[in-house]
Order: structure tokens, then sequence, then C-alpha cells
């Protein structure tokens, strides 16, 4: 029976049962996270949150204070959730509602799951791959043709997930005219060096048929808190804030937030880290035959032009390294991977491996 591929990164525990080892022994390039750990100050602010007897805040107003402070916007324009993901639904219910959604192939899994919570309709739009350059780009003229008589809502990520191009503002602002609701996913954005160029949160706090989700998780490698949040006009947020459980927001997290939120030294260091790393490594891996789509973020796609699965799990087994496999992402087969941007030290591991694995099968 073939292996379901699996639908997201990053699940080390699994791995590391089906490794037998311990899962801080796992190097994982699969899940698009910062290798840092979490700025000193959210660990001091965790610990003060300890006071597990006390509810969190319903209405979460320091927080939506701290994500409105940092982006300009207003706060009852924010509403933090419990990672981007539980955001994704609601605005799910809003999108089926609106008819057929469109959604670029390849793109993000999760835009379905949340769909299909609601019997939403969606059908996949094609999404030439990137050759460009790196930088900020024209969405595609074939895709922008294909969006040029649409009636329903549109998902997009900026940026794209899994080949990491930047989309630029104009070109995004263009499609507000032509959809009920454009809802777009910027969580790797704040990594992105100049990525806030590119935003659309300052407008979607007042446009109507705007959405913007954010993820805390990629930036502060907080994975493990579930902290997004949503821009959007106030109506619309109130209506989600109707439908959720209580306290979606758990009180270690809403504190964790307010501190990350007051952080730029962090988003700076990260982004220099993105600047530097990135291109090294795209440049260790193009000398050794990877094809590499352009990325302006910390994550690469790439493929070797053949099926890359004995591969994968060699690299597993033998190396106990996760590599994010792209069959679930519409389009994309066995010969395409994607890959963490990680520090050096472990970028370099990845590398030594990958020369034993290439070596070992042309013998």
């Amino acid at each position: 029976m073939a292996q379901v591929p699996p639908r997201h990164g990053g699940n080390l525990q699994q791995a590391a049962l089906r490794l037998g080892c311990a899962p801080e022994q796992v190097l994982d390039f699969s899940a698009s996270l910062v290798p840092f750990a979490p700025p000193a100050a959210v660990r001091r602010s965790l610990r003060q949150a300890l006071a597990l007897q006390v509810y969190p805040d319903r209405s979460y107003s320091a927080l939506r204070q701290a994500i409105a402070l940092r982006h300009q916007v207003p706060a009852d324009a924010v509403l933090p959730g419990n990672g981007a993901a539980e955001l994704f639904t609601w605005a799910a219910r809003d999108a089926a509602a609106l008819g057929l959604n469109h959604l670029p192939a390849p793109g993000f899994a999760d835009y379905e799951r949340a769909l299909r919570c609601w019997g939403g309709r969606w059908q996949h739009e094609h999404l030439q791959l990137p050759h460009q350059q790196v930088g900020p780009q024209e969405l595609p003229e074939a895709f922008r043709s294909q969006l040029a008589h649409l009636q329903g809502p549109l998902w997009l990520t900026n940026p794209h997930n899994p080949t990491g191009q930047l989309w630029s503002q104009e070109s995004l602002l263009a499609l507000l005219e032509r959809v009920p609701l454009l809802v777009v996913d910027e969580a790797f954005l704040p990594l992105v060096p100049g990525g806030e160029q590119h935003s659309l949160v300052q407008l979607a706090s007042q446009h109507p048929r705007l959405v913007v989700i954010r993820s805390l998780t990629k930036l502060f490698g907080i994975a493990g808190l579930r902290l997004g949040y949503a821009i959007a006009e106030p109506q619309r947020l109130q209506r989600w804030s109707q439908w959720r459980d209580p306290w979606p927001v758990n009180g270690l997290a809403a504190a964790a937030g307010e501190r990350l939120m007051a952080d730029a030294a962090w988003t700076k260091k990260v982004q220099a880290w993105v600047a530097t790393e990135r291109p090294w490594l795209v440049d260790q891996l193009v000398r050794r035959g990877w094809q590499v789509s352009p990325s302006s973020c910390n994550f690469l796609l790439v493929q070797r032009g053949h099926a890359l699965e004995n591969w994968r799990q060699r690299l597993e087994q033998q190396h106990r390294i996760l590599v994010r496999d792209c069959r679930s992402f519409i389009g994309l087969d066995e010969r395409w991977w994607r890959l963490a941007l990680l520090d050096r030290r472990r970028n370099r591991r990845l590398l030594r491996a990958l020369d034993q694995v290439q070596a070992t099968d042309r013998a």
C-alpha cells in the first residue's frame, strides 16, 4: 500500500517513533521555522504567566493592542487566533457562502481543509512555477488571465507556499476589484527582507473584501504555542468572534504574543539570517545539480528531475533528517522537496548527507 504523503511538515514525534530515537535527535528540514531559540523576553513572559488558575481575557485586549500598534491599525481590526489554521477556518466560513473558491496550484493544502468544514466548493487555478530572479514579482500573466472573470473568493499566500516567490503589492491590489473576498496568507512575509513593503495588512483593516492572516509560529519558532492573528474589517471579525469557542488562545500564548509584537530587533535578526543563509544554501544546492525555484523567504522548493522518495527515506533512516515531501501540493510529485532554511552548521549537515546519498546512488 502506497504511503500517504504528509500534508504538513514538522511531525517530529512520529518520525522519532519510526526511527526509535528522541525527537531532539532528528534534524527537521520539513518545517520552516527560525533555527533560533525564542527571544529571552518570551521565556520571561511565559514564566510570569504561569498562574494557570486564571482564565485569559476573553477579549484579548492587550494582545490585540500590541498587534495593532505593530501594524498601525485599529485594535478592533485585529483578531488573535489559535494559530493561523483556526483563522483559516473562520475565513472559510465566510468564503464558502460566496460561491466557488479559487485556490492556486501548487498551493497550501490547509485552505481546502478549512473550506471542507463548511461544505465549501473550490477549484484549483494553475500557477506556473517561477523561473525569474528572487524578489517581488507580478503574478504570472497566465495566472492573471485565469482570474479575469472570477465570481468567487480567491486565496493566496505571499510569499507563495511552496515556492517562496514574493508577489508585489501592486499585483495583489489589482485583484481586489475582481473578487468578492481575497484571503491573503502572510505567514512567512515578516521573514522576508523588505517583505513588509508588499503587505496588505494596513488596507485589510478598512477594506470589506480583504482578509490578511498571519502566523507568529514561523517568525519566532513557537509552533507549540499556536498563535496567529487576522486583520480585517471589524464587522467581519466581530462575526467570527461570535462563532468561535471561548478562550481560543491560551494564556501563555497571549502573554508571549504581547512581548513578541514589541520586539522589532528580532525581526531584523531573522531577516539578516535569511538574506545571508538563503543565497549560500541555494548556491550549494545548485552546485550539486539541484534545480531551485526562486525564493525570497526561509524555504526552498527543489527538484532533481527524478523521483526522490528513495532519497527521502534514506535521509530519514540513515541520517535522521526530515525533508518536506511535496506530493500533497497539487501539481507537484516525487521529484520535488521543500527544504527549510536552518543555520550554517545544520545546513552543512544536510549537504553532507545529500552528498552521501548521491554517492551511494551512483555506486
